[in-house]
C-alpha cells in the first residue's frame, strides 16, 4: 500500500496562520480586477479625448463669425472698362458729295465696340465721325488726303495702308490709299495702336474704295 505522508510544516500551522494565508489569496483577485478596470478606463479616455476635441473644434468653427469679407473679383482682360457716356467733341467739316456718301457708308458699318471700348455719341457729324471708350478713341472720315515724303513710315493693317503721326498724348493714323481718308486718333492709354485699327481696317476695306497716290511702302 502507498504511504501517505504529512508535511511537518502543515501540521505545525495554526488555524490563525491558515486564516491569514486565505485572506492574502482572497486579496489578490480584487487587486487584479482593479488593474484591469483602470486599464480599460484609461483606454476609453484616450479614445474619447480626440473625439471630444474634434467635436469642440467643429462647434467653434460653426459658431465663429466670418470676420473676413469675400475678396472682390479681380479685373480681367474681358472686364468692360468703366467709361463716360457723354458726347465726344469732334469737328465736322463740310465734305464733297462723293466723300460724304463714302463716309456715310463707312460710319453705318463701324462696329458697336472696338475690343472692350463701347461707341459713344459725338457732338457733330455722326455721319462722318465716331468715338469709342474713355479716353475717347476717335474715327474721322473725309477731308484732304495727307501728303508724305516717300521715306515716311507706313503700316499695312488688314489691307489698309496707314500713315502714323506721334503726338504727346496719342498716335494718329490716317489712311493713304482710299478715296476718302480716314483718321483714327488712339490715346496713349491704349497700347499697340495697330491692334485698335484692325477692326476699323476691315470695315474700311468693305466700304471705302481704294484710291489716291498709294505710297511705295503700301504697294504689293
Amino acid at each position: 500500500m502507498d504511504e501517505i505522508t504529512t508535511s511537518p510544516v502543515d501540521e505545525d500551522r495554526t488555524d490563525e496562520d491558515r486564516t491569514d494565508d486565505d485572506h492574502d489569496r482572497a486579496g489578490d483577485a480584487p487587486a487584479g480586477r482593479d488593474r484591469t478596470i483602470r486599464g480599460a478606463a484609461l483606454l476609453a479616455t484616450l479614445i474619447a479625448l480626440p473625439i471630444t476635441l474634434l467635436v469642440a473644434a467643429l462647434a467653434f468653427a460653426a459658431l465663429s463669425p466670418d470676420d473676413e469679407p469675400a475678396a472682390a473679383p479681380s479685373p480681367t482682360a474681358t472686364t468692360p472698362r468703366v467709361q463716360s457716356t457723354a458726347s465726344v467733341e469732334m469737328a465736322a467739316p463740310a465734305l464733297a458729295t462723293r466723300q460724304a456718301t463714302v463716309c456715310r457708308a463707312l460710319l453705318s458699318q463701324l462696329p458697336a465696340t472696338i475690343k472692350e471700348l463701347s461707341q459713344r455719341p459725338v457732338t457733330a457729324g455722326p455721319e462722318q465721325n465716331a468715338a469709342y471708350g474713355d479716353p475717347a478713341l476717335t474715327v474721322a472720315c473725309g477731308g484732304t488726303e495727307p501728303t508724305l515724303p516717300p521715306t515716311d513710315e507706313v503700316w499695312g493693317v488688314n489691307g489698309v495702308c496707314w500713315h502714323p503721326v506721334e503726338q504727346d498724348d496719342a498716335t494718329v493714323l490716317t489712311t493713304v490709299d482710299r478715296e476718302a481718308p480716314v483718321t483714327v486718333r488712339i490715346p496713349r492709354a491704349y497700347q499697340q495702336p495697330l491692334q485698335w485699327v484692325a477692326p476699323i481696317s476691315n470695315t474700311i476695306v468693305a466700304s471705302v474704295p481704294s484710291g489716291g497716290d498709294v505710297p511705295a511702302g503700301c504697294r504689293s
